[in-house]
């Protein structure tokens, strides 16, 4: 029992009793309550029921096909409406204060220029106060002497034992300048490739060799040919792809990287019927340590999002 003078010190069950009763006072009825509630119409009065009794007054008028708030009841309601509206207000304002810092990115060149430095302004616009450090290559990132809170690779997806978050498929189609595909004829005739200057990009992904990406793309659909044409090597996809925009060759496309040239029109892509699915994916590889700030965790679900997931990412539990 409460002392005079000491106020009313409220357990778990009147606290989860007055979240019942905010709910039914919000609705004025049981019925709309229990089903946000996912609960019954009668255990909803059964809650509302007993917290009278321990309240020691009503808080609804309950009247045929009507329910109203009591005067006491308005009171409590106008009360825990403000009290929710601050304490939501207090927990976006904590929020705020761990979304700030600065998050090291590690991306690959090409993926990094064509992807996702186009999206920028979005996160930026969306997480002011975070700072983003953007640093690119093609080696492998050392979480243990690196200072890099988050990977962004593409290649065939770690073995089990790295925390890996799949982020999107990629799909790969011959490119080049429309000027290009009109002088070599190339529209919707493969077999004059090997009549055309090949953009490679020998580093596509590790281990990969200087052509692997033509061989793959020629090998599904039967193309022959394309060993004896003339080549330029990059170290870059971006690069081979600004050189196809140049009228230098034809470059392999990898969609995700080369859409916008192609909306734009700088770019076609000369055999629309001959996209291939890549085996290599995009992917994010997360440090060991845990659990991920919270920083870190909008970082992660911002890039799924534009990856075009449905569903946010959420850190499992360890």
């Amino acid at each position: 029992m409460t002392r005079p003078g000491h106020p009313t010190r409220l357990d778990s069950g009147q606290l989860a009793a007055l979240h019942t009763f905010e709910c039914a006072a919000r609705h004025l009825s049981f019925t709309l309550a229990a089903t946000e509630l996912c609960l019954t119409p009668s255990a909803v009065s059964h809650r509302i029921l007993k917290l009278e009794q321990q309240l020691g007054f009503r808080l609804f008028q309950r009247r045929p096909r009507q329910l109203q708030l009591s005067d006491e009841g308005r009171r409590l309601f106008a009360l825990l409406n403000d009290s929710l509206q601050r304490v939501g207000q207090e927990i976006d304002d904590i929020r705020r204060h761990e979304l700030t810092g600065t998050l090291t990115l590690f991306a690959r060149p090409s993926l990094a220029q064509c992807w996702l430095v186009p999206r920028l302004a979005d996160f930026g616009q969306r997480y002011p106060a975070i700072r983003l450090d953007l640093r690119t290559g093609n080696e492998e990132v050392d979480f243990r002497t690196q200072p890099v809170d988050l990977a962004l690779y593409y290649g065939a997806l770690p073995a089990a034992g790295q925390r890996v978050l799949p982020l999107m498929d990629e799909t790969l189609t011959p490119v080049c300048s429309p000027d290009y595909a009109r002088r070599r004829q190339l529209f919707e005739r493969p077999e004059q490739l090997a009549h055309c200057t090949l953009l490679h990009d020998a580093r596509a992904w590790p281990q990969a060799g200087h052509d692997a990406e033509w061989q793959a793309w020629a090998a599904q659909h039967g193309i022959i040919g394309l060993d004896d044409a003339p080549a330029m090597i990059f170290d870059r996809s971006d690069l081979a792809v600004t050189a196809a925009q140049h009228h230098a060759g034809v470059a392999m496309g990898r969609r995700r990287l080369v859409e916008q040239a192609l909306r734009q029109g700088s770019l076609v892509a000369p055999f629309p019927a001959l996209s291939s699915h890549a085996a290599q994916h995009y992917y994010l590889v997360l440090p060991e340590r845990s659990p991920p700030s919270p920083r870190l965790g909008v970082l992660i679900q911002w890039l799924m999002a534009q990856a075009g997931h449905d569903q946010s990412w959420e850190p499992a539990d360890e």
